[in-house]
């Protein structure tokens, strides 16, 4: 069997990165090279059916060898890395037993428990960097590696009854896209986890519901020697919109559950500025209360300046994955066991953000998130501990028995 950290050392060094402009899936070429390793990989350990499907996503099944009617579990990981930083030639080195201190990366970059404080919880174990020029790839590479080592024990040891168990790699999800094309009534399963979260012990089955809103202030240009009672300074009318939304429920400002209105971009001229906002929040009713604010904002600045003066347009992105996940609370308190089982403090937390996961489950496949065990995800001081990675595995493995021992 290869390991799980051999088996992530080869998929990082292959370049995914995401790119939201191309307009087409897989949004890159490059994570189609990924998608036929994969696929290589699976037919080599036997599971017949394994395909990739138009868009490049990666689907296989491990057939059950028990028989009794149990439910079919999906396993779910993304292969593309986010746009933020550069996966090319990724360069990952290996800290053999970590010693608590600085990390140097390279002559100039160091990745410090200064800046990275959890690195103090992984003293004395094996930590895989970056060279301090490209991102990692943990994420969500790590996931990848995980489901695939668990796949093949599971092939190599078939004295372990387990049920049937889907497989798929995805697509851009870095870029939001990641479900866009899944086949849920093709995969087949009862429901699924992503294995994309962060820190050791992480499940997560809430996260924020979200959406984009776009504001277009329509000013009047007048020279500015003759502009009294004539001129509309799109500018000053966008900085009233600003100011007129909550100041303190902004990202920077704002922790846990609680939820926030941000601004991304700005774009102005005296005749016309542009804001992009995204809003977010856990409950439905502060989702719809964030979105009822910017229509109150809006039709109150139009009754100053006139109607057509400010223009709003809000996009629903995504909803809390919560409320389809709760009537099956089953798959979360089995994952949570499953941990326990490996020694592990499971960390029930909510997505500050979003996953592929939310919008699956809204497809019909409740999907909960565990973690893959990476750290400062994005970014160039991405690593993650091999032990995170073994114990996923473990995780992964030990959701499989239960369901079969049930």
């Amino acid at each position: 069997m290869k390991k799980v950290e051999e088996r992530f050392l080869e998929y990082v060094k292959i370049n995914t990165k995401s790119d939201e402009t191309t307009g087409t899936t897989p949004s890159t070429k490059e994570q189609l090279v990924l998608a036929e390793k994969l696929y290589d990989e699976l037919k080599k350990l036997g599971l017949k059916d394994a395909r990739i499907s138009e868009y490049g996503y990666v689907y296989a099944t491990l057939e059950s060898n028990i028989d009794k009617d149990i439910p079919t579990i999906g396993f779910i990981a993304h292969m593309d890395t986010a746009p933020d930083y550069s996966g090319k030639n990724v360069k990952p080195q290996i800290i053999e037993n970590y010693d608590g201190g600085d990390i140097k990366l390279n002559d100039v970059d160091i990745l410090s428990p200064s800046f990275s404080k959890e690195l103090k919880n992984y003293v004395g174990q094996r930590l895989i960097t970056t060279d301090g020029t490209t991102l990692l790839g943990a994420d969500d590479k790590a996931g990848i590696a995980e489901i695939m080592t668990a796949i093949e024990y599971l092939v190599e040891n078939p004295e372990i009854k387990h049920g049937t168990i889907k497989i798929a790699f995805t697509p851009d999800e870095e870029i939001g896209e990641g479900a866009d094309h899944f086949d849920v009534e093709g995969f087949g399963a009862d429901f699924a986890y992503t294995m994309d979260g962060g820190t050791i012990g992480e499940l997560e089955f809430e996260n924020f519901n979200a959406a984009s809103a776009k504001v277009i202030i329509h000013g009047v240009n007048v020279h500015p020697g003759y502009a009294k009672n004539k001129m509309i300074n799109s500018i000053m009318v966008a900085n009233e919109f600003i100011n007129a939304l909550p100041l303190e429920e902004v990202p920077e400002k704002t922790e846990g559950r609680e939820g926030f209105n941000h601004l991304t971009d700005i774009n102005g001229t005296v005749e016309k500025t542009t804001l992009n906002y995204i809003i977010r929040d856990f409950t439905t009713e502060g989702f719809e209360e964030r979105i009822k604010d910017f229509e109150d904002i809006t039709r109150s600045l139009n009754e100053v300046y006139g109607e057509g003066t400010v223009e709003l347009s809000i996009k629903e992105s995504y909803r809390n994955m919560r409320e389809k996940i709760e009537p099956l609370m089953h798959i979360v308190e089995t994952a949570k066991q499953s941990m326990i089982d490996s020694g592990i403090t499971p960390k029930i937390t909510a997505v500050r953000g979003g996953t592929d996961g939310a919008r699956l489950s809204f497809m019909g496949l409740p999907t909960p998130n565990i973690f893959a065990g990476g750290e400062n995800f994005h970014g160039k001081y991405e690593y993650i501990p091999i032990e995170s990675m073994e114990k996923a595995v473990e995780v992964i493995i030990n959701i499989i028995k239960a369901y079969a021992n049930k």
